[in-house]
Formats: structure tokens, sequence, C-alpha cells
């Protein structure tokens, strides 16, 4: 039987192709984004998010990007306190890192009224030997997704102590369940996409995608009032709904990843519990459901069982209150009972923030905070106490006797709180920005809201600058100091310049010029203990001199011919320090050695002011009594 033309067709061959083609081909596109990536990062594209960044050769800070890892949609991102420290740990250091959100960071008083002041002074006073470094690295509208994130990167760092206070940004902070911010409930989700915002290509391809957004985006951008506003989401979120439910979880789960980070690697942590305004913060939104009553109604019983005299039931009837507010702007009580059930399951201490302050003040009210939960000065104070003392009770302090003076107790808000008029200033700016922004008010344009303030002063007009974002905090307390210098208001002006010290005390810049400004105003008993402070951070030519000359005023013979010569060392040349040296050994009588002195300050400045009639008042001594 003859073969037919579709039999008589031959079947194609098919082409083998060697193994490694197929492997080539599978690692092309891995090629492509590792080239990109490098590529991009040669040319510096986008944000820089390494944690630590040098703010000089030896020291770190938190780097102020780094918040751009959370905020994706966000333009203005929230930045640290800009606490800084030593790249490598001293021997003698002491260490603690501070972790949470708004209330942590000291708002409206940060960068230098929170908590960890407290703690500072306290451990300079009972460990004076130590190198004390107390980092805050709160930030703004952030939540336990960014302190999980940020958590292996401290503990590079080598702390002796981390201390947490957080809780309330669960749902509407930066990657909540209810943020604006939100990329899911999906842990998993969430924190892969953490990793990868580390690399530059995925900023690109967020940019890319931003942009062709606001091309076909009419939708107007508000830009004033609190960050957390603006965070808000899914704003309603009803007592025990599945998003409250998911807040937290999300909590749950990112807590005990940061405490198992924090145990493997053998650092303790103090959890704190938290605590907001219960009797005098009414709920925001108040709507009834099936299962419970409206929030404000609650809230009425809880004043009206306050009025009788039954405060525990008032205390029980605020907090439900608060439960069943459905803008969860405050923790819900079950984040407290979370964090102690975490203590408990890690063997972490929790300071019982919210116990403690109950015992002392009752429900909490104004008394205690600015607004809603953010505490005011004084209540910083009491947390900074609070955690202080479980720092003691679990011997968490290197010392014998870590317990402070009752005296430094009464004196901390005046005498150690470095916080000036601009300070406070500036955070009553803040409380007004807050109280006329949602949800306490309608929200207002930026220039609407600027026009709530009145400037009066120069120190007014500074701090509204620091608000309106035209001066840094630092900006604005070098030009206050400058303000108090011009005004001969020296007292005024050195504070000014140890508050800028006492947030970055590397810069000798601030002991130089305020050193020379106050010498030049003749405010020697002003300016000795700067300058002793100053000789301390750096020794130098200018220090020593000055100390000695002083020193030698006050008739402290001894101080002033170790310094002097000191200051000799530094600089031969200096008549004034010759001067000032052999008088201080004329008054320890040594006429030979000051006699010897004067000859030389002569050599270099023949016509110094009195220092030939020193040489003959010592020449005629020495051949007195031949000394």
């Amino acid at each position: 039987m003859p073969k037919t033309n579709q039999q008589n067709e031959k079947s194609p061959i098919e082409k083998k192709y060697p193994f490694w083609f197929y492997i080539v081909t599978i690692l092309i596109p891995f090629f492509l984004i590792i080239t990109l990536e490098i590529f991009l990062r040669l040319f510096n594209y986008g944000a820089d998010l390494t944690q630590w960044i040098d703010i000089t050769n030896d020291r770190y800070i938190l780097n102020p990007e780094v918040s751009r890892k959370y905020f994706t949609e966000t333009e203005s991102v929230p930045i640290s306190n800009l606490n800084s420290f030593d790249k490598i740990k001293k021997e003698n250091g002491y260490r603690i890192f501070i972790l949470g959100g708004s209330s942590a960071a000291g708002y409206p008083f940060s960068p230098n009224g929170d908590f960890s002041q407290f703690i500072t002074s306290r451990l300079k006073e009972v460990i004076p030997e130590k190198n004390i470094e107390v980092i805050n690295i709160a930030l703004t509208a952030t939540n336990s997704y960014t302190i999980l994130d940020l958590m292996p990167g401290v503990i590079e760092q080598n702390p002796d102590l981390i201390l947490i206070y957080a809780g309330h940004n669960e749902y509407y902070g930066a990657l909540g369940v209810g943020s604006a911010e939100s990329l899911g409930r999906s842990r998993t989700i969430v924190n892969v996409q953490l990793y990868l915002n580390q690399f530059k290509l995925t900023m690109l391809v967020r940019d890319i995608i931003k942009y062709f957004g606001n091309l076909f985006s009419s939708a107007e951008k508000k830009t004033s009032g609190t960050l957390m506003s603006r965070m808000a989401r899914e704003k309603l979120i009803p007592f025990e709904s599945e998003t409250y439910t998911d807040g937290l979880n999300q909590f749950t789960e990112n807590m005990i990843d940061v405490l198992e980070l924090a145990q493997n690697a053998g650092v303790p942590v103090i959890l704190g519990t938290i605590v907001s305004n219960l009797k005098d913060q009414k709920p925001f939104v108040s709507k009834p459901t099936d299962k419970y009553p409206a929030a404000d109604k609650v809230f009425e019983q809880a004043k009206a069982a306050m009025n009788r005299g039954l405060f525990e039931t008032a205390d029980s009837l605020f907090r439900f209150a608060k439960n069943l507010d459905a803008l969860r702007f405050r923790a819900p009580e079950k984040i407290n009972e979370i964090i102690l059930k975490l203590g408990k399951k890690f063997n972490s201490p929790v300071a019982q923030i919210d116990d403690e302050l109950k015992k002392e003040y009752g429900t909490l009210g104004n008394i205690f905070f600015i607004d809603h939960l953010h505490p005011n000065l004084k209540g910083h104070q009491k947390i900074g106490l609070i955690f202080w003392n479980e720092m003691v009770k679990n011997k968490l302090i290197p010392s014998k006797n870590p317990v402070a003076t009752e005296a430094f107790n009464d004196s901390f808000l005046t005498k150690d709180l470095h916080y000036s008029l601009l300070d406070s200033t500036i955070a009553a700016y803040r409380i007004i920005i807050l109280k006329n922004d949602w949800p306490f008010s309608e929200p207002k344009p930026v220039r609407t809201m600027l026009r709530l303030f009145n400037p009066k002063t120069v120190i007014d007009t500074l701090a509204l600058k620091v608000i309106d974002n035209k001066y840094t905090w630092e900006q604005a307390h070098r030009n206050a100091a400058l303000y108090y210098l011009k005004n001969k208001r020296y007292s005024s002006y050195l504070f000014e310049i140890e508050i800028l010290l006492h947030q970055y005390p590397f810069i000798q810049e601030y002991y130089e010029t305020t050193t020379v400004s106050l010498l030049q105003a003749k405010q020697f008993e002003l300016i000795y203990s700067f300058i002793e402070k100053y000789y301390q951070f750096k020794p130098t030519a200018l220090n020593t001199k000055w100390i000695g000359i002083i020193s030698l005023s006050k008739g402290n013979a001894d101080k002033a011919i170790k310094f002097l010569e000191k200051s000799r060392n530094y600089n031969s040349n200096d008549a004034q320090v010759l001067f000032n040296l052999a008088g201080a050994y004329s008054m320890q009588k040594k006429y030979r050695d000051a006699l010897q002195v004067i000859d030389l300050c002569l050599k270099i400045s023949p016509d110094f002011p009195q220092a030939a009639q020193l040489k003959q008042q010592l020449a005629a001594a020495v051949r007195t009594i031949g000394k």
C-alpha cells in the first residue's frame, strides 16, 4: 500500500539545549536586577535607609531618612530625637536604647523633654564614673512593626538595656491595620516589604508607580495637621471587630519577635504599660452596637460614679468607654494585658506605669496629659521614675547604691531639665496644632493653621519658624542664644548653649564661641564651671588658660599653676599665661620660679601690662629671701 504524503513528511527534530543554557536563562533576570540595583546605588538613587549614620567621625545617630521604610505615601516623615552615641562603645560605657511612638519620643516636648532625660540625669548622679548614653530612637506615628525592624540594628550596638513604651499606635501608626500606610493585615507580607524597602530597585518601582498615579489623580493632598491625623485611613474600628482583633494580634506577634531577638542576644528589656487620658477625654466616636452601648453613654456613667465617690467603679467605666471608642487613638486595655503576659512569658521586667500612676493620681486626666495620651512634663518625669525603679529593682544599674538623693528628686524639673522658654513655646504651638486638627476639630489648611498663632516676642517668632519647618530645633536655639547675648542676658545665653550641648555634646564650636563671648563680656564667675566642662570635653590652650586665671583670681594658686602649666604646654608663647603663672608662683612664694617665668613673658611681649613691675618685685624678693 503506497505511503501518503502525510506519512512521507518527516517530523521536525526537536532541538536540545545544553543544561547550562537553562541555568543561564534562569539567572539572566536575577543578573539584570542585581546590575540595576548596583547601578542605582552607584548613582545614589533615592533615600539612604541605613539605620545608623555618622554625625561625626566617631559618633552615630539614627538616620533621619530611615522612617521612609515605613512611610511610603507620606511626604513629611518623623525623625527621632537625634541622640548620638559612640561608634565604639567605651569600656566604661552604659548604654540604653528607648523605642516606641510619640509618647516615648516626648511629643510635644521633644527632643529634650521626654522621660529619657530623667533617667539620664539619675544615671549621671549615681554612676558618674560611667560614660552614660541614653539613646531615644522612638518615632512618632509608628508601632510594633518599626520596633521590630529597628531591633536587630539596636542589638548590634551592644546595649546594656532596652526600654519600650509602645502600643497606642498599633492601629493607625505606619503599617498598622487601620493606617493610610497599611500594606494589609498579613505580617509576612509587611515584613517582606520592609525587607525589600532597603533596596534601591524597590524605591525606583515605588516612585514610578507614584508618578503615574499622580498623573491620573486629581485628589488634593492634605498637608496640614499632625502626622497621626493623616495616618488614620480606616478611621472607625469598632470594639471586638475583626480589625480590632487583627491589631491586637499584630502587636502580640511583633512583640514576641522583638523579645526573642533581645533574649537571644542576652540584652534585658523593660516593657512599660501605657497610659492615656481616661477622665477628661470623652470618646472621639461613639456608636452603639447590638452587643455594647454607646461609648459616650458609658463615659457619662463613669463621670456620675466619680461624682458619687465610687472611684473604682468610675475607673472601670472610664476604661470601658475608652475600649468602646471606635476611633482608636488610645490603645484598648487589652494592649496592657498583652504587655503583662509577654513580660511573664519572657521573664522581662514590666514597669507597671498604669498601676503606679493610678495609685498616685487615681483615674488619670488632664493633670497628667496635654491631650488624649501624651504626658505633660511632670508626666514624663513620673514615667521616667517608674522605669528607673524597675531598673533598680531588677539590678540593671551597675552601682552598689543606685538610689538618687531626695534633693535630686525635688530639683529635677528646674535644675536638671535642659528645657527653656523656647522649648515650652514650641510645645505650646504644637498643642495648638494638635487641638485644631482632626479628631479634635475639623482639619484646616496650613496657612489657616498658622494664623492661629500670634507671636509677640523674638522667642515666639523662633518657635513659629520651627513649627513652620523654616528652622530646625537647633537653629532656633542658636538664634535664641545670640538674641540673649546681644541683649546682655548672659545667663539665658549660657542656658541656651547648655541645652544645645546637652543634645549635641560633640560640637566643640559651641564650647569655643561661648567661652570667648562670655570672657569678652567679663562674665568670669558665670563662665567658670562651663569652662571646666569644656576642659572635660577636650583640653585646649584656651580652657586650661582661663581655668588657671580664674582659679588664681579666687586665690587657688595650686589649681592655677596646674592649669596654666597645661596651657603653657599647648602654647608656650602666650604672654598672658606666663604673667599669671608668675603671679601664681609668687603667691606660693616660689619667687625664683616666678622670676624665670616673668622673664619669658617679657621676652615675648616687652610691653605686657604690669609685667616689668612684677619682675622688679620678684627680683627684690629673690634678693631678700633667696628663693
